[in-house]
């Protein structure tokens, strides 16, 4: 008989899991995939994290603690992890070349906002993307933004259309958003399950279960602008406080705050 914490883990991750295998679905991942992925990830941690204190963890514990066998369980340590730090980077590299069309002088108007940039030369797009997205080639910096409508070109000058970067037609880089993101929350949500009250990280969140649709819409509205403009101001907070250069020997952290809006009809959210 399972106990109460783990019925609400299980009911947890079936919710979890709902919208996670939608997405496998529709791209064509099966059930094999992903449970050749799931057996990896057990692994995985077991033996990053569960071993006994001051001793080595071992293929035979990892074994006892995860349920596979330990034939099993030597075939996944051998596999090499999968995945592509391409998309990552470039999604990092678009944001950064937004962080510093926002936050740096040197693109800005005598308002001090964001300006129309000529695509070469002294304080240019070409200058903005050598200065914040490392060896990208000036035009596909701009296909990448372009394709996301962040920014729009006209014969000699690029504008900057939104303050974020959110991919557009870039599915590769949405899913790796979800991998990221999705991450970020559920390690948060463990360190708060498991950490004392002065510890813990910053995790709420505002939900109604039943507004009319007008005012869903107004709210939908009203919650993005208010989120854009709490993350743009601490955007520039972070970059002038990211260690371009550190001491020996320091160890940084890297930080990050996410905010989401969800919205579902009343009744399927009951169901």
């Amino acid at each position: 008989m399972l106990s109460d914490i783990q019925q609400a883990l299980t009911n947890a991750l079936l919710r979890l899991l709902y919208p996670l295998v939608r997405v496998l679905l529709r791209n064509g991942v099966s059930y094999g995939v992903f449970a050749e992925l799931a057996r990896k990830s057990y692994v995985d941690v077991a033996f990053k994290e569960f071993a006994e204190k001051g001793r080595k963890q071992t293929i035979s514990r990892v074994a006892a603690l995860t349920g596979l066998t330990r034939k099993e369980v030597k075939r996944l340590t051998e596999l090499e992890q999968a995945g592509d730090e391409s998309t990552h980077q470039r999604f990092n590299r678009a944001v950064r070349v937004i962080s510093g069309w926002l936050n740096d002088d040197r693109f800005h108007d005598t308002q001090g906002k964001p300006t129309d940039l000529p695509v070469e030369g002294d304080n240019s797009f070409a200058m903005l993307v050598r200065e914040y997205s490392g060896d990208v080639p000036t035009q596909a910096m701009l296909s990448v933004l372009q394709a996301a409508g962040s920014v729009e070109r006209t014969a000699d000058r690029v504008s900057l259309i939104k303050h974020a970067y959110v991919p557009g037609a870039a599915p590769l880089e949405k899913i790796g958003i979800l991998g990221t993101d999705t991450h970020e929350l559920i390690d948060t949500i463990d360190h708060n399950l498991q950490t004392e009250s002065d510890e813990l990280r910053f995790q709420r969140k505002v939900a109604y279960v039943d507004v009319s649709r007008h005012a869903a819409q107004i709210f939908k509205a009203r919650s993005s602008e208010k989120a854009q403009a709490l993350l743009e101001e601490l955007n520039v907070w972070l970059a002038e406080n990211e260690q371009l250069e550190r001491d020996e020997g320091e160890q940084g952290k890297q930080v990050s705050l996410g905010i989401y809006y969800f919205e579902t009809d009343s009744t399927e959210r009951d169901s």
